[in-house]
């Protein structure tokens, strides 16, 4: 038993390291990307101040949730306090990510078990804090289309200077259309080579659908080389 506990940890550790590699290897190509992305936020946030984010992809492991926890980082790294949410209530990672607890989080705060300040984590990245999912509910597309959503938003936004989600897939489930139009902008997160035309193309309608405002999409996966992968952002 020792040992498998073992195992699980080194696991977990393992992928933490290879899921925040802003972090943990901020010099490195993939890094620099990321900042590129950071960089293009802030240019299009001239004329509107664009605080509130959701992060999404069109089907799993297309790279979301990576994308969300090191764009987190990047941001961090400029002195911002940021907060990541866990918006997928179905399937949460962020937890995974951040190796923190998950015992309670978005769902305790939306259902007024718990406030917001009492359910947020410090991570141990200077400036992150995140907001885990919290217990798995039975109706999580309700509670992400609910009054209290709006007022965690509202109260998140007065606390942060970036308030990041991370959601399912836009075409697996409806939460993430529910939550696109009460943030301020939305980022679509696509694979190489392993999103479908078709399918970046539908998030896209579904979005534009839910009066999301898209800020632009990030290609990852794609092999430049042997051994080096990169993320580009790119406008709609």
């Amino acid at each position: 038993m020792e040992r498998l506990s073992r195992k699980f940890k080194k696991t977990i550790k393992d992928l933490t390291q290879r899921s925040l590699i802003t972090h943990n290897n901020p010099k490195s190509p993939i890094s620099e990307q990321y900042r590129t992305i950071r960089t293009n936020i802030q240019f299009a946030s001239v004329d509107k101040e664009f605080k509130t984010l959701m992060i999404t992809s069109s089907g799993p492991g297309e790279g979301k949730s990576t994308t969300a926890a090191n764009l987190a980082v990047v941001l961090a790294q400029q002195g911002k306090k940021v907060l990541l949410i866990d918006g997928d209530l179905r399937k949460p990672t962020v937890h995974y990510t951040f190796n923190v607890s998950n015992i309670y989080g978005v769902t305790n705060v939306l259902t007024r078990q718990r406030s917001l300040k009492e359910a947020v984590v410090a991570t141990k990245i200077p400036d992150i804090d995140v907001l885990p999912s919290g217990p798995v509910p039975p109706n999580p597309s309700e509670l992400i289309n609910s009054n209290s959503m709006d007022q965690l938003i509202e109260e998140a936004s007065s606390l942060y200077d970036y308030v990041l989600f991370d959601t399912p897939p836009i075409m697996a489930v409806t939460d993430g259309q529910l939550l696109a139009n009460r943030v301020d902008g939305v980022i679509l997160v696509i694979s190489s080579g392993k999103t479908e035309v078709e399918a970046a193309i539908k998030s896209k309608e579904l979005l534009l659908h839910a009066n999301a405002k898209i800020l632009g999409t990030v290609l990852n996966g794609k092999d430049v080389s042997n051994d080096n992968y990169y993320y580009y952002y790119g406008a709609n």
